[in-house]
């Protein structure tokens, strides 16, 4: 009978509606490609510190990771670039760039960079500067690479979850028995401190929550072979690259988690593993709680960082259920936030500072804060971040361009309409740390006042709200 109804609709002209749901969306499609950006020249200033650290080699490629989905009607790219900070206007380049070979909407496009501590400076910070040279390389290396992942779209099933690695990730900052200015550059008085030290009696516990998740998103050709897996893991980086450069334990992860999915890399699309950065800005891979730090040589423990955290990722993994045909929204907006600027005092009290520092490079803690003081009085009363919200299926994906602390993540998790969501940071741009209103209050390093750390102390909330907005947005298109 449903049958012959279909024959008289046809005949008729009376359009027939699908069934589908829109959450289902169209067959989906999808492309991967790791564009190698190792740098073609020698030595080459490596940012992270406080002090520039010019590298001699590169210990393994560094890579822009890219991913392009495509449900048949909204089409993005993910790009995961192995590489500290990087500015917003080179990635709006590599977009620009991008858009031209692709057609993909500038819009549409996610750039992040990992935060490793070991890569080429493109981006002013400390007493690191961007080489120039590197800075348009990256910037055209990046747009092929989203050319090549467009072009290597082909049929696609998807899957999403989320795994646990709780042995990865502490809070490195740690509340202060006696509020202090021991160590704050600026001799005002810090109650929290960052990496205090193992075993050190002048503090009592971590001032902040970790988030010990590790999200994933699965792309697999039709039969079932793995073509690109993006995670996603709050943890800062882990380093002990003896001064190489190395793309740290994200370039690691993405090898060990083709590795284990049994990634077949002999035909024209290799896999293609992506970790991108989560919530990390007060949390790293040292535990402070231990007595004594355990030993490990150059690049081990990077390894077994990488190695536990596919591991969960792959265990995770085997319990998603794949899909060939979802949909895809995306939002994108600004907000314009203060920045936290230096008074007329500070200023004339850093110049006077770096007229009796000597020459450049500084040394210590107030002169390096001084000399950032100078370059901040520079900057714009505000600035404006660009905001991102994905849907895919009912998996929710933000992006900030900023270090954003785990908690501000976390809230992020609980009150999104989409389950699961987690936040790719360093996205699209770099703002600095991004802690809440109460760390701002502990201050400590990531609150001290530098191009690492300049937003108003009231920025956190507003960014929530929006991009809590932007994913009630593209929640109500399922």
């Amino acid at each position: 009978m449903l049958s012959r109804l279909l024959i008289v609709l046809l005949l008729t002209g009376i359009s027939v509606v699908s069934t589908t749901s829109h959450a289902d969306g169209g067959e989906l499609r999808a492309g991967a490609f790791a564009m190698d950006v190792t740098p073609l020249k020698f030595p080459i200033s490596m940012n992270g510190n406080m002090q520039d650290a010019p590298a001699k080699r590169a210990a393994d490629p560094l890579h822009a990771r890219c991913l392009v989905l495509d449900d048949g009607k909204t089409r993005v790219a993910f790009v995961v670039v192995d590489n500290c900070v990087i500015r917003r206007e080179l990635m709006d380049d590599a977009k620009q760039r991008a858009n031209k070979l692709t057609g993909i909407p500038t819009d549409r496009m996610l750039i992040s960079s990992t935060h490793a501590h070991s890569c080429p400076t493109v981006t002013g910070a400390f007493q690191s500067e961007p080489i120039v040279e590197y800075v348009e390389f990256l910037t055209e290396r990046i747009a092929a690479g989203i050319k090549q992942a467009n072009d290597n779209l082909a049929p696609a099933r998807i899957a999403w979850g989320v795994g646990r690695d709780e042995t990865q990730v502490f809070n490195r900052r740690w509340l202060l028995k006696e509020p202090s200015s021991e160590s704050n550059p600026f001799g005002l008085i810090d109650q929290a401190r960052m990496n205090p030290g193992y075993n050190n009696p002048k503090v009592t516990k971590s001032v902040g929550p970790v988030d010990p998740e590790v999200s994933f998103l699965s792309v697999q050709s039709p039969d079932g072979q793995p073509r690109a897996f993006l995670a996603n893991y709050s943890l800062h980086y882990v380093g002990g690259t003896g001064g190489d450069l190395s793309a740290d334990y994200f370039g690691a992860f993405a090898e060990r988690i083709g590795q284990l999915l049994k990634a077949d890399n002999s035909g024209k699309t290799p896999f293609v593993g992506l970790m991108s950065n989560g919530t990390s800005g007060d949390v790293n891979n040292v535990n402070f709680g231990l007595t004594m730090p355990p030993k490990y040589e150059p690049f081990e423990k990077l390894k077994l960082v990488a190695n536990s955290v596919a591991m969960a990722a792959v265990a995770a993994h085997e319990k998603a259920e794949y899909r060939s045909t979802t949909s895809i929204a995306m939002r994108e907006t600004e907000i314009e936030l203060k920045v936290r600027k230096p008074s007329a005092d500070d200023i004339a009290a850093a110049k006077a500072r770096i007229e009796k520092a000597g020459s450049f490079p500084y040394k210590t803690m107030p002169d390096i804060y001084a000399r950032e003081t100078l370059l901040l009085a520079e900057y714009p009363d505000t600035v404006k971040l660009k905001l991102q919200a994905i849907r895919i299926g009912e998996l929710g994906i933000v992006a900030i361009p900023a270090e954003v602390f785990t908690e501000i993540g976390l809230e992020i998790k609980r009150r999104s309409p989409l389950k699961p969501t987690f936040t790719i940071a360093l996205a699209n741009g770099w703002n600095g740390y991004l802690p809440t209103p109460q760390q701002h209050e502990l201050a400590g390093y990531e609150t001290w006042r530098a191009r690492s750390s300049y937003l108003e102390a009231g920025a956190s909330p507003k960014i929530v709200e929006t991009v809590l907005k932007l994913l009630n947005e593209v929640a109500s298109e399922r």
